[in-house]
């Protein structure tokens, strides 16, 4: 069993050091779409000299975190209840990032969760023990997903840089809309990114160009341009391959939209550094 106590103390010493960014990000495709953009932006950070973490704060077994072998590593809940130490958190993966995950991907470790939630100190312990983990990286890339009551399982997801995906396909940008819409009923006017996949460059910008126009009009919400990733066969070659794109095939189309869109990441400035729990 972890010692709280002494835990605390030592998180308020490493939450006095540089603030990470922090982004959670939506989609409105298909898990494997969104899957493969994570893994991708999160590899393409770390080749730019970012030390990342990638975070799975859902409790489907869709999440990122089913890409690797994560079995023998702690849960930030496990940490929460003092199952586990935060030492086992994180894995590091071939790829050039670390990785971690909020629960299991199991009805009990939901049950967990949602009991968790209804208490204050799991909550502390676990707002805790996520920006204890933050604090360890310059870049914290979260996949993450609306839940009950259009809620976040923590509120440092809140504060982060929101970023919605979406495609060029009709029927994902009426997802995404919706996304922007409950974002926008459950956390008022919180400034929102979108990232546009499998499109061109302008397929992408006349995508974000509509929906901007129509959250702006209708609910008060302003969007902010990411950026975009045109479809590229060479992702897929490089995921069967167990690489990122950048790193098997430096100069596909996708990996050079994934370079520019971690340099953007790294100097977003929408929400900038942020406040983690101390």
């Amino acid at each position: 069993m972890a010692d709280y106590s002494d835990q605390a103390e030592g998180l308020r010493r490493m939450l006095a050091g540089p603030r990470p960014r922090i982004f959670t990000f939506l989609s409105a495709l298909p898990e494997r779409e969104k899957n493969a953009m994570l893994v991708n932006l999160s590899g393409s950070l770390a080749a730019s000299g970012s030390e990342v973490l990638l975070f799975d704060a859902r409790t489907s077994a869709v999440g990122v975190a089913s890409q690797f072998d994560l079995l023998h590593r702690a849960t930030l809940l496990e940490v929460a209840r003092q199952e586990q130490t935060g030492v086992s958190l994180v894995q590091n993966v071939p790829q050039g990032f670390g990785v971690a995950r909020l629960a299991h991907a199991t009805q009990q470790a939901r049950s967990r969760l949602q009991t968790a939630q209804q208490q204050p100190l799991q909550m502390r312990r676990m707002e805790h023990a996520f920006g204890a983990l933050a604090k360890q990286s310059d870049i914290v890339v979260i996949d993450g997903e609306l839940g009950k009551d259009d809620a976040f399982p923590l509120q440092i997801m809140i504060d982060s840089e929101i970023v919605v995906q979406v495609s060029n396909s009709a029927g994902a940008i009426k997802d995404a809309y919706t996304l922007v819409k409950r974002l926008s009923i459950r956390f008022g006017r919180h400034p929102l990114s979108v990232l546009v996949t499998g499109a061109n460059e302008r397929e992408a910008q006349l995508v974000y160009d509509n929906m901007a126009r129509v959250a702006s009009r209708y609910l008060a919400t302003q969007l902010h341009f990411l950026g975009s990733v045109p479809a590229d066969e060479h992702v897929g070659r490089a995921t069967r391959l167990g690489r990122t794109v950048v790193d098997a095939f430096p100069l596909a189309g996708a990996s050079i939209a994934f370079r520019r869109l971690a340099g953007r990441c790294a100097t977003s400035s929408s929400l900038g550094s942020l406040r983690l729990a101390g």
